[in-house]
């Protein structure tokens, strides 16, 4: 067995093998990203649940994912590669042992389709696709040109078309899978309202707080903003809190920084009063499954969110938060959330009832669970 082959690696075999088993392909470790612990890993125990077994593989290892966004560091990096794609050859004897193989955006992060080929051709597994971005698209944040510059795009339809399924997390991104593959079901991003975002926000004496969270790749959106945080400040009393693994470059006399963790995500999100999600309009945006947006609802936080994408489905504008078109809906949105309490309140509320509706893993159950049924 080669070395490593398991780092990053996670087993779950209960019971006996005759039960269905899946193996999941993912980029990165066990909880090491959003995509992946919003798209599939929260419904792990409900397949337990539901009688499978199931191995969890990622292509970087942790020490590799510790590194891989930051500068520098690019031979450590080379070498994380490289074992990855070591251990993917060394997985391939295992793979004859699973019902379904559920790939999480790629097998491997670069290069051709290689794996997936022979999953599907030779080994004629199963596959499912699963994909939350415009990923046939070049990723335009520009914060990894390590990857970035080796991806290969174009394998995105190569996979949907030899897929026995494919799981995508909009329709932007169904209308693309369908041109390949027309077996393919919607499985929106949800979050899991009965635990980790469980019940509503409670301020207790916080002095009024804005805030946006998301990654260094997608902090460019926020900056647009700036002029109008600064018109506000002219006006009220706030906080501006960005919740981010990298801190803002942004001139604002009240910015409040917090580094992102994952242990503390929910209870620092819980200190805002309204969240916002602003996005270009542009191909690459429109594939974005609403996830800040989500985060926001969930705990009774009103959203602001730029009409892009799935954003306009999530946010019913008035009810649960506004879709604001330019900076002048922006500030007039914002105002009227910061003049008025009781609106905070009562579009806080209709945005957790929507959640635990439509994007919740509770409401998503049984569309999940179909990703599995043995017939197409």
């Amino acid at each position: 067995m080669l070395w490593g082959e398991f780092q990053g690696s996670i087993f779950y075999n209960f019971g006996t093998m005759s039960r269905p088993h899946i193996i999941f392909l993912c980029p990165y470790p066990l909880g090491g990203a959003p995509s992946q612990r919003f798209r599939y890993e929260q419904y792990l125990p409900l397949l337990q649940q539901e009688g499978y077994t199931y191995e969890i593989y990622g292509f970087v290892d942790d020490e590799t994912n510790r590194i891989l966004y930051q500068p520098g560091r690019t031979v450590a990096k080379l070498i994380g590669v490289l074992r990855g794609f070591l251990r993917r050859v060394a997985l391939l004897p295992r793979l004859k042992n699973a019902d379904f193989i559920f790939i999480h955006r790629e097998a491997t992060p670069i290069g051709p389709p290689w794996m997936e080929w022979i999953i599907s051709k030779v080994l004629r597994k199963r596959m499912i696709y699963d994909f939350d971005d415009a990923i046939w698209l070049k990723d335009t944040s520009g914060v990894n040109n390590f990857i970035s510059k080796l991806k290969w795009q174009q394998k995105v339809s190569s996979i949907c078309r030899w897929s026995f399924r494919v799981s995508v997390g909009n329709n932007y991104l169904a209308k693309f899978a369908a041109e390949y593959n027309k077996n393919n079901i919607i499985n929106p991003t949800t979050l899991d309202t009965l635990h980790a975002h469980r019940g509503l926000k409670n301020h207790g004496d916080r002095p009024l707080t804005i805030g946006w969270t998301g990654s260094h790749s997608t902090m460019k959106y926020l900056y647009p903003l700036e002029g109008v945080l600064k018109r506000l400040e002219q006006r009220y009393h706030f906080r501006f809190v960005v919740i981010s693994n990298r801190q803002p470059d942004m001139q604002l006399a009240n910015l409040h920084y917090i580094p992102w963790a994952q242990v503390r995500e929910v209870d620092d999100l819980r200190q805002l009063h309204i969240g916002l999600m602003p996005l270009p309009d542009d191909p690459w945006a429109k594939g974005k499954c609403g996830f800040k947006a989500l985060q926001y609802l969930s705990l009774g936080i009103p959203a602001l969110v730029s009409p892009v994408g799935v954003n306009t489905e999530i946010v019913a504008h008035g009810t649960n938060g506004f879709v604001c078109n330019n900076n002048e809906d922006w500030y007039e949105y914002l105002s009227q959330l910061m003049d008025d309490a009781a609106m905070r309140t009562r579009l806080g509320r209709a945005g957790r009832k929507t959640v635990e509706a439509r994007y919740s893993v509770q409401s998503n159950r049984d569309n999940f669970l179909s990703l599995f049924k043995d017939q197409v």
